[in-house]
């Protein structure tokens, strides 16, 4: 089992330079005591979103770190062109030493995709449609528009990832279907729900992955939950507590001020959201114990 950071990047009240700073010296640490990953959400318009631009934050990773994979946890993808993406995959992965990993999204907030001009209705044909030209591209080194005229339908990129054929994917799955769909492109899989629920989507997915790559070693199968851990059980709930609510703040910000329908819910309590299973908090003894029985 590997451990891996997601971070939201949330500010209510820092400095912004101190804030990256102090962010930046956390992610070293990270490196430094072998965590696996670091997974950043890219988010815009709310004080979950202080790193609107991924790619800029993850090339700084690049250079403050040694070991550790990191990357988008996902990019949205209807909000970038697929070339200029594509461009800048390749230059983060070839400055990190081929330590980038790489997820698409369709955008989590219609809100936010608004702000862009960008009809959330239309956000699922864009990611059909350039998260493929996005992955050939990266593998081939041409990138193939088919709305576009000679000679601007084929495009060469200069700067190639160094992992081959390209980093590697992580897909979110909440269903069989997704989970079958991830196992036969041989993706990395993340799951947020329940553990039931996730058990059901990775049996389903090690039944296709033994069908179509026989005995290659399975990709990693995450499972995210909220942790906090402290020296003892009561000093962990007192914090994670305090500290929820802040993040719950910045989550649901731009549709309380809208007056819009929340997307992916969450509760606006620790204690809540702990007993639901998705919340572990207090020393490293309970957390290990937790993690144990929900794995």
């Amino acid at each position: 089992m590997q451990f891996g950071i997601f971070d939201h990047l949330d500010n209510e009240s820092k400095p912004f330079h101190q804030y990256y700073e102090e962010r930046l010296k956390l992610i070293e640490l990270y490196d430094q005591l072998g965590f696996h990953s670091y997974h950043l959400a890219e988010h815009h318009a709310t004080t979950l979103g202080m790193a609107p631009s991924p790619n800029i934050f993850l090339s700084a990773i690049a250079q403050r770190t040694k070991q550790l994979r990191f990357g988008p946890m996902v990019y949205a993808l209807p909000l970038y062109h697929p070339l200029r993406l594509a461009e800048e995959i390749a230059m983060v992965d070839q400055m990190s030493d081929g330590r980038l990993d790489i997820g698409f999204g369709r955008g989590s907030s219609p809100v936010e995709i608004s702000y862009f001009g960008v009809d959330p209705q239309t956000t699922e044909s864009i990611f059909q449609r350039n998260q493929p030209r996005i992955l050939e591209a990266l593998e081939t080194g041409v990138m193939h528009f088919d709305e576009q005229e000679d000679p601007y339908r084929d495009v060469v990129l200069k700067v190639l990832p160094k992992q081959k054929p390209y980093p590697r994917v992580w897909y979110g799955v909440h269903t069989v279907e997704s989970a079958h769909r991830a196992a036969k492109r041989g993706w990395q899989t993340i799951n947020l729900d329940l553990a039931h629920e996730a058990r059901e989507c990775n049996i389903a997915f090690r039944e296709v992955w033994n069908d179509v790559h026989g005995n290659q070693p399975l990709p990693l199968m995450g499972l995210g939950r909220f942790i906090f851990v402290a020296e003892t059980d009561e000093k962990a709930l007192e914090i994670a507590r305090r500290g929820y609510p802040a993040w719950h703040r910045g989550f649901t910000h731009l549709f309380r001020i809208l007056g819009r329908m929340i997307c992916h819910p969450r509760p606006d309590n620790w204690d809540e959201l702990t007993r639901q299973g998705k919340g572990i908090a207090g020393s490293p003894a309970t957390v290990a114990a937790q993690l144990s029985e929900q794995l």
